[in-house]
């Protein structure tokens, strides 16, 4: 892939005049966020493909004025590269720690941000109720437990997007009973960003159904029982 100055050339397909932004959050990235240990030394030369790229296209399966939490977001990854890549968006970066959530509002104020705003929490206790037309998860933990935790979190139709390794497949064959269990209607495999990155992302979409159990119960009562 052609780069100038170390941006890929295929990200001003994503970012458009928003490149800026991009950049000026790579550079946050390769310094406070090493710093803090957000990342490793050594994400520094994959940050444009790894990380910021592999995050911004799952905007491509977002809908218009979306209301979209980033669970787990970290050092904002893929709350953030979706956010500067459609800022018709309306994003909440969903993070439990202390060192992450500071790191995050502080992105987010540099970066003018308007439509971003980050909620320290754990996703299991985020107040419940159909809030988000979609959640967007990276790396954060196995389907069967990601999903009890998002799924109570989005409107009946709302969609989990988690970017997955290439057994996403196997890994949705083997939660298709909890998943149901929870309420979900479909889950199935997407790819994004043909042509942007490669290989394209890999992304388990599972769409949120009606259901009358009482939301995150079934984590909370793990929880208690370990």
């Amino acid at each position: 892939m052609d780069e100038i100055d170390g941006v890929p050339d295929s990200a001003s397909s994503l970012f458009g005049d928003r490149m800026g932004l991009a950049v000026a959050y790579a550079d946050l990235l390769a310094g406070a966020g090493i710093e803090r240990g957000l990342l490793g030394p050594r994400e520094v030369p994959r940050l444009w493909d790894r990380h910021i790229l592999n995050s911004a296209v799952l905007a491509e399966l977002i809908e218009t004025d979306a209301r979209v939490a980033d669970v787990g977001s970290g050092a904002g990854l893929p709350g953030i590269p979706i956010a500067i890549a459609r800022p018709d968006l309306e994003v909440v970066l969903v993070e439990p720690l202390l060192r992450r959530s500071e790191f995050l509002a502080e992105a987010v104020e540099q970066l003018g941000l308007a439509s971003v705003t980050v909620l320290r929490s754990r996703a299991e206790d985020v107040a419940p109720g159909g809030r988000f037309d979609v959640v967007v998860a990276r790396a954060v933990a196995p389907m069967e437990r990601l999903a009890g935790w998002t799924l109570p979190l989005l409107r009946p139709d709302g969609r989990l997007l988690a970017l997955k390794g290439e057994s996403v497949s196997e890994e949705l064959r083997d939660s298709a009973a909890s998943l149901a269990r929870m309420g979900a209607t479909s889950w199935r495999v997407e790819t994004a960003g043909t042509g942007v990155v490669e290989p394209a992302a890999r992304v388990a979409v599972v769409t949120a159904g009606r259901s009358d159990r009482v939301p995150g119960r079934g984590a909370r009562q793990r929880r208690k029982s370990r």
